[in-house]
Order: C-alpha cells, then sequence, then structure tokens
C-alpha cells in the first residue's frame, strides 16, 4: 500500500511520457514497427509478470476471442494511429488529444449501451469536452492537411479506445479473468498480429539507432508492459474514481517533455483546448455510473472483480 503513490506517479510518467518515445522511434522505424516493437517488448513483459504472480492460462475460446477484440481495438489501431499521427504533429498535441479518451468512452457507451441513459452531467461534460477539442482543432487557424488528418487520427485513435472499453466491460469483464493473464493475451495477441503485418506489409527499412533502440524499450516494457500492472494495483488500493485521475496528468507529463527534450512549441490554444477537454472529463465523471475508465494511451487492461480489479 505505501508504495501506491509511487505507482500512481510511475503510471502517469509512463502513459505521459509514451508519446516522446513514439516521436522517438519514428526516427528510424514506420509507424506499424513502432507498435509491432512496442507491442512485442510489452508481451514480454507481461510474460514475466504473469510467471511471476504464476497467472493461469485462458483456455475458454470464447474469453480468447473476446480478448482478441479488445487487443484490435485497444492496441493495434490506436498505438498505430497514434504513431502515424506522430508523423504529422507534435508529441504534446497527441498528448492533449489522447485525453479525450474519457469523453470517446461515454459517448460509446451512450450510443453503444441503449439500457444505460446518459445523466444530465454526462451531457454536459461531453459539450464542453468537444468544445475543448475544437478549441484544440483550431479550425479558424490555416493549419496544413497535414497537421489537421494527424489531429483526426489521433481522435480516430481514442474513439477506438472507447469502443474497446465499452466491449471489456461489455463481454470480458463478466468473465472475472485474472488481471495479468488478460494484459499478457491482450497486448501477446496484439504483438501477434501487428509482427506478422509489419512482415508481411511493411517495407520500411528499419534504422535501429541506439537513441531508436531506448525508446522502444521504454515504451514497450512501461508504456505498455508495467504500466498495466500499475494501474490494476492503483485501482484496487484506491478504487477506479482515484485511479481514472491519472487521465488530468499524462498530458501534461506529454506536454512539458515535448517542449523540454523536443524544443515542441505548443500554439496557446492547445493547453487551452485541452484544460477544457478536462474540465468535461470531471463534468462526465460526477454523476457518472460506474465503468471501465481509460488511459493513454496506455489503460488499464485487468478484469474488475466487485469493482476492485479492473477488467
Amino acid at each position: 500500500m505505501r508504495t501506491i503513490p509511487l505507482q500512481f506517479a510511475a503510471l502517469a510518467i509512463a502513459w505521459g511520457s509514451s508519446f516522446l518515445f513514439i516521436k522517438e522511434g519514428l526516427a528510424g522505424l514506420s509507424p506499424t514497427q513502432v507498435t509491432a516493437a512496442r507491442m512485442t517488448i510489452g508481451a514480454l513483459t507481461l510474460a514475466v509478470v504473469a510467471v511471476g504472480t504464476r497467472a493461469p492460462l485462458i483456455r475458454e475460446p470464447r474469453a480468447v476471442a473476446h480478448i482478441a477484440i479488445v487487443a484490435v481495438t485497444l492496441c493495434v489501431v490506436p498505438f498505430t494511429l497514434f504513431a502515424w499521427a506522430e508523423e504529422r504533429i507534435d508529441s504534446g498535441l497527441a498528448s492533449i488529444l489522447n485525453a479525450t479518451t474519457p469523453l470517446m468512452t461515454v459517448l460509446v457507451t451512450c450510443v453503444a449501451l441503449r439500457s444505460e441513459r446518459p445523466t444530465p452531467g454526462q451531457l454536459a461534460g461531453l459539450g464542453v469536452g468537444f468544445a475543448g477539442v475544437l478549441v484544440v482543432l483550431a479550425p479558424w487557424a490555416s493549419g496544413g492537411s497535414g497537421a489537421v488528418s494527424g489531429q483526426l487520427a489521433c481522435l480516430a485513435a481514442t474513439a477506438s479506445y472507447g469502443i474497446a472499453f465499452v466491449y471489456l466491460r461489455r463481454f470480458v469483464t463478466p468473465l472475472a479473468l485474472r488481471a495479468p493473464s488478460v494484459a499478457l493475451y491482450q497486448v501477446g495477441i496484439g504483438a501477434a498480429i501487428i509482427d506478422a503485418w509489419v512482415l508481411v506489409a511493411d517495407p520500411h527499412p528499419a534504422s535501429a539507432t541506439p537513441r531508436v533502440i531506448s525508446a522502444m524499450l521504454a515504451l514497450g516494457a512501461l508504456g505498455t508492459g508495467l504500466a498495466y500492472l500499475w494501474n490494476t494495483n492503483i485501482v484496487a488500493a484506491w478504487g477506479a474514481a482515484a485511479a481514472a485521475t491519472v487521465t488530468y496528468l499524462t498530458p501534461v507529463v506529454g506536454v512539458v517533455l515535448g517542449v523540454a527534450v523536443l524544443g515542441e512549441r505548443p500554439a496557446w490554444n492547445q493547453p487551452l483546448g485541452g484544460l477544457i477537454v478536462l474540465a468535461g472529463i470531471v463534468l462526465s465523471r460526477r454523476d457518472a455510473r460506474p465503468g471501465p475508465h481509460p488511459p493513454d494511451g496506455a489503460p488499464d487492461h485487468a478484469v474488475r472483480r466487485s469493482r476492485t480489479t479492473r477488467r
């Protein structure tokens, strides 16, 4: 219990720095190669965790099939979209747009789970949050088509996260599986899918410089591996609502690292829009029903038991 605050800080740093590591990886890898590297390293890290915790194998084919769908929507698709986007926009801006994940999750829940009618607070939060997105996108500015497509790719990635979280809640959470097992299968299946794609369809020549390798090791082992374990522990110790506050810190970490390490200079509207998005998240959660909470970028992928153990 004493280490939980440290794990919370490590989680915010790991998820917030993911955007920096993606940008560094793109110096020598294609977007799909970045995704393949982070997921392969993340799977190996989670395999060590699963062995250490004696996590059981998941033998039910139906459960594996559900987890495979989550692997695609929660890992393969959004990770690749964020990497593709960061070829066109700054890492700090990507981290700000990643903060829309909780809003996308609420939106998908309202559409897909008809039995859960949105509360007034959720509707107000969605309105405020997406107003913040418009401020970030700055439609009044004359940005290039590359920047616009990059920002839209980030929003598509967070929409994929939202779909994945709702799917997790609907089909995986009721199975009451062990969190390390779900995380390992999810990242492992996703790694197999993207690795196969890279081998068959990505002819980009990889340049594995020491800087690129270091970035991928950090992104894979921390942001895609240990972060899952830390988040699970935080939810178990503090509850889902408190654990969800990491969402407020990851864009701050992402923007600060982008400025300090990469020399990025965010436009005035980007942090302002990010603050409005976070205000929308707060509003949408004030009277929201309990449900799965998202990340960064990389989300927790544990299976909740009695609302103490996540997904």
